[in-house]
């Protein structure tokens, strides 16, 4: 953590001796103050106090602003755009604003002073994740993802909780079919999961054609009962996964069942290898379990009837599961374990994960060539006599979709452990900018000579005990022309403050990024532990540092 920089009380321009004396800036002071960063570590943007710049275009990336219910409406011309967000390392708004003003004439040739003109692009309201959360991502919040073979592509990662806490309700954004909350964690559906339940029954009912034949057009009940008992195999083998997790206090954010299989999305990382393996196993192991009480279960009926050909079917298929996640490469449970056993050994988690990633690329050449030739040659039971052309092309799909899957899963895991590699680069404190308080009633055009006269490109409203009520969103300044300025109040660009929105001067990596998540807005005020301001925290900003760092070697 970085600790230098300053108490970030607002100061009355030059005159320290007074603001000793009061401990407040006074707000009506023309040489407005200017609560800051000031120590040897100076923010990212003091170089716009040295040398001004315009900045062409800023309406190139087009975003949308968080406007609280209770923030006040701008002028006439001025477009406050609704919330969006998105699985984005930083949210922030967008200047879409601009781009309007100026195509409507409105905006004079000279535009707002330097310092506050810029309306850098931003990106909606959410922190990361690379990728992530199926991934997002740009780069989104680092989490694990474990899953069920046959398994789903990779997921982004997404907001991040208080420490053992499942999804928070009211913050999800789907998923597809809500089916209910085991231990507190939504299981969705995904729509990906009907086709696939078609494909199982189409194919199942076949089989069912040459084995029962006297069943009809009801094989195809049957192979539907058969396609939804073992997703319901599938579940198990999650909310193994799932219970570990929160065992071990590890956000579990939901479960999906898709095309592939199903995916636990657990937004933190295990604290040691040990924990890692047993978090990996636990599903094999669920569904090694599962296939034994199948087998069980065969021996007590009689063999070629439905009950038989049922449980037959889901003993093969909960086996073939657990052995396929056993596999030694990422994104697979047998990857993670590799990682957990490498980690273990070498006391480097990002050692582990680069071994494991790399025994998963492999083993997705393997696939993608074996599996064809194993078909081919019917070592996996069928007679290569009655293998046709349709069975070979079907069998290079499925070969290629898997092989597909387990490489990208490969690759987002070396880009996770990347991402977590870099995160504490990102500082509060080393990110704030100056900002200087002003007044509800102060116009917007004194308000930006103030801060501009103070190298600042923030202004937060304050109260006349100087206590901030509001920040003033930079993508409005920019939407309201120059000649309007004097008479817009900064109270009517403002948003409201909430305590979401208030973050403090020394949160760094993972945890600043889940502070920013958690109350997604465009700017934050940034405060010392006393209370005191610092600054303001561009959503913006944090996300260029955050490309910056991920585009720095490892």
């Amino acid at each position: 953590m970085d600790e230098s920089g300053g108490s970030g009380q607002p100061r009355s321009g030059t005159d320290e001796a007074d603001e000793r004396r009061t401990g407040r800036p006074r707000p009506g002071d023309p040489a407005a103050a200017t609560a800051r960063p000031h120590s040897e570590e100076e923010p990212h943007d003091t170089d716009a106090q040295a040398k001004p710049e315009p900045e062409a275009d800023t309406a190139a990336a087009a975003g949308h602003p968080d406007q609280s219910p209770g923030t006040p409406e701008a002028p006439d011309d001025t477009e406050i755009p609704a919330d969006d967000q998105t699985a984005r390392p930083a949210g922030a708004a967008g200047v879409g604003e601009a781009r309007e003003a100026r195509e409507a004439g409105e905006e004079p040739a000279d535009g707002p002073p330097a310092d506050l003109r810029k309306a850098p692009a931003t990106p909606p309201a959410t922190p990361p994740a690379p990728a992530p959360r199926s991934d997002d991502h740009g780069p989104a919040h680092p989490h694990d993802i474990h899953r069920t073979e046959a398994h789903t592509p990779p997921t982004k990662p997404k907001s991040g909780r208080k420490k053992g806490s499942s999804s928070r309700r009211g913050k999800e954004p789907g998923g597809g079919l809500l089916m209910g909350r085991p231990f507190g964690v939504p299981v969705y559906v995904a729509p990906s999961w009907f086709l696939v339940a078609a494909l199982i029954t189409w194919v199942f009912g076949g089989q069912l054609d040459r084995v029962l034949p006297e069943l009809g057009m009801t094989r195809y009940l049957v192979s539907l009962f058969f396609a939804v008992a073992f997703y319901a195999s599938v579940l198990v083998h999650e909310l193994a996964h799932t219970v570990a997790a929160l065992r071990f206090g590890l956000p579990v954010r939901r479960i999906q069942l898709q095309f592939f299989g199903g995916v636990s999305e657990i937004e933190k990382e295990s604290e040691t290898p040990g924990r890692e393996f047993v978090l990996a196993f636990v599903g094999p192991l669920l569904s090694l379990i599962l296939g034994g009480l199948f087998y069980l279960a065969l021996q007590a009926v009689e063999p070629g009837t439905v009950p038989g050909v049922l449980l037959a079917g889901l003993m093969i298929s909960n086996l073939i599961v657990a052995a396929f996640n056993l596999l030694p490469g990422l994104p697979l449970d047998g990857g993670r374990m590799l990682r957990a056993v490498v980690w273990k050994i070498t006391g480097k988690p990002m050692s582990g994960t680069i071994a494991a990633a790399w025994v998963g690329r492999a083993l997705a050449i393997s696939v993608l060539i074996g599996l064809p030739l194993l078909t081919q040659s019917g070592a996996l039971g069928t007679d290569a006599a009655d293998i046709g052309g349709m069975d070979t092309v079907m069998d290079a799909l499925l070969a290629a979709i898997l092989a597909a899957i387990i490489w990208t899963g490969a690759g987002n895991s070396l880009r996770m452990a990347r991402l977590r590699e870099h995160l504490p680069e990102l500082r509060a404190r080393a990110l704030t900018r100056r900002a200087v308080p002003v007044e509800t009633n102060t116009p917007l055009s004194e308000a930006l000579r103030r801060a501009n006269d103070a190298g600042a490109r923030a202004l937060v409203v304050v109260d006349p005990d100087g206590e901030p009520l509001s920040l003033v969103r930079e993508a409005a300044i920019v939407g309201v022309p120059e000649h309007r300025r004097p008479w817009v109040a900064v109270s009517g660009l403002a948003q409201d403050l909430t305590d979401g929105m208030r973050v403090s001067a020394e949160l760094a990596g993972e945890d600043l990024l889940d502070a920013l998540r958690a109350a997604p807005a465009t700017e934050y005020l940034v405060v010392e532990d006393s209370g005191e301001i610092y600054g303001v925290l561009s959503a913006a900003d944090v996300e260029k540092a955050f490309v910056k760092a991920m585009a720095r070697p490892s």
